[in-house]
């Protein structure tokens, strides 16, 4: 282990996100499970919905440039000093958002205490704090308080920190600068560079990753869900009209929305994402079955792994496990989901992440 093991967590917190969901919708078809749990890739680019169907979407995880944003200091926030080596974690999010998910399965696995503040997707009062505006964003105070954003620089963060005391949290994060790109559409968006880099020395490096290939493969596949699996879940939770409905149904039932929010963002927001999936299915040049592309891509992760390895880390998962597991799990108890346990090789794999995470978290 790479820290005693923590505490548990303040009430309220940590697997919030996993209680009180049962009863949302029918089991699944495979096993009980709790329902969905973020539905899109781009679902922030809705647009003629109004401003409570851009919340909701931008609940369902956005896309390729909502997690992206400078690097900030927290600024006029106090926190507790703590021990030398402890670490006190707040983490903001949609519940429904799937980079968030990723955060979560990480600091789950790792069994690290932390609080959950859910975040309203219209007004977004709760990070009003912040000048970056999206979600996740995780407050640390490891003797001094750090805002660190982008789901893959917490992870590739919080990760070094835990492996290599040498350095503060804030001087780890300051190895991940944020840089200024355009996309193809001329908009001005912040990157990370190094964002799947541990920051580690020598020794540690060969102690985390024996052998060159170990290090390239995780960084490969963490990249791979970021750019690739993420943006096939749009498409396929709102693949129908029902779909969609059921979608929007968990977002508002699990999400932070007022009565009138929610009832306008389930049925206007579930009309207006099944139009947007379909437009994402052409700017990703998916297929007309969209279903096709997710099996494949979730396939093709499994060989990747292959026959002789519980996880692509051997006997534990790595953080490209974490990765993938993180996004996959958003869509539970939707049709979608049920439909990848059915038709592709992912669910040994699934159930062994659920059983880790389980055993090794608070």
């Amino acid at each position: 282990a790479l820290s005693a093991r923590p505490q548990p967590k303040m009430a309220g917190a940590g697997r919030a996100w996993r209680a009180g969901a049962l009863l949302l919708l029918p089991p699944p078809a495979w096993r009980l499970r709790a329902p969905g749990r973020a539905f899109g890739a781009a679902a922030g680019r809705a647009g003629g919905g109004g401003r409570l169907v851009l919340g909701a979407a931008f609940a369902l995880g956005g896309g390729a440039g909502l997690c992206l944003a400078a690097r900030q200091r927290l600024r006029e926030h106090s926190a507790a000093e703590l021990p030398s080596g402890s670490l006190q974690l707040t983490l903001y999010q949609y519940k429904t958002c799937p980079f968030c998910s990723k955060v979560r399965a990480f600091l789950d696995y790792h069994g690290l205490p932390y609080e959950i503040v859910e975040v309203n997707p219209i007004m977004r009062k709760e990070i009003k704090f912040s000048s970056y505006r999206k979600v996740p964003i995780l407050l640390a105070n490891a003797g001094s308080p750090l805002q660190l954003n982008d789901s893959s620089v917490i992870i590739s963060a919080i990760k070094t920190y835990l492996i290599s005391r040498r350095n503060s949290l804030e001087e780890i994060v300051s190895f991940y600068p944020p840089v200024k790109t355009v996309t193809e559409k001329g908009k001005e968006v912040m990157e990370y560079e190094n964002k799947y880099w541990l920051m580690l020395d020598e020794k540690e490096t060969k102690r985390v990753y024996p052998v060159k290939e170990v290090r390239v493969e995780e960084m490969k596949w963490r990249k791979w869900a970021d750019d690739w699996l993420v943006h096939l879940i749009s498409p396929n939770v709102y693949r129908t009209p029902k779909e969609a409905l059921a979608s929007f149904d968990y977002i508002v039932r699990e999400g932070k929305f007022g009565t009138l929010e929610g009832l306008f963002a389930k049925y206007v927001g579930a009309v207006a994402m099944f139009f947007v999936s379909k437009r994402l299915k052409k700017r990703h040049n998916l297929r007309d079955d969209v279903r096709e592309d997710l099996y494949e891509a979730v396939n093709e992760w499994v060989k990747a792994v292959g026959k002789n390895r519980l996880f692509m880390g051997g006997n534990q998962p790595n953080l490209a496990d974490l990765a993938v597991y993180g996004v996959l799990r958003v869509m539970e108890g939707l049709e979608a989901f049920d439909d990848m346990m059915a038709h592709t090789k992912i669910q040994p794999w699934y159930q062994r992440m659920e059983k880790v995470i389980e055993q090794t978290g608070v």
